[in-house]
């Protein structure tokens, strides 16, 4: 968790993970009553990473159509992040 905070810029942070854990969060309290610790938190997992590539792979997929400049999937803190044309 340390690692994705401190890896991706913060108005990326704000923008895409904000709200695919907010929103997993509230499918998580909703949905998922396994009375067990373990299984609920697997599921709040599995739900993040589910709700978040959906979120990515629709946002990539609007820069693209409008012709926007890619986001970086990676920088160091202080580094300029490099862009890769997919082919």
């Amino acid at each position: 968790m340390y690692t994705l905070i401190r890896s991706l810029p913060r108005r990326r942070l704000f923008a895409e993970q904000i709200p695919a854990f907010g929103s997993s969060l509230l499918i998580a309290e909703l949905f998922y009553k396994f009375h067990s610790f373990l299984l609920e938190t697997a599921a709040f997992l599995a739900t993040w990473f589910v709700v978040d590539l959906v979120l990515s792979t629709v946002t990539q997929r609007l820069r693209r159509s409008r012709g926007a400049a890619p986001v970086p999937a990676y920088a160091e803190p202080g580094e300029a992040p490099t862009i890769t044309p997919r082919p």
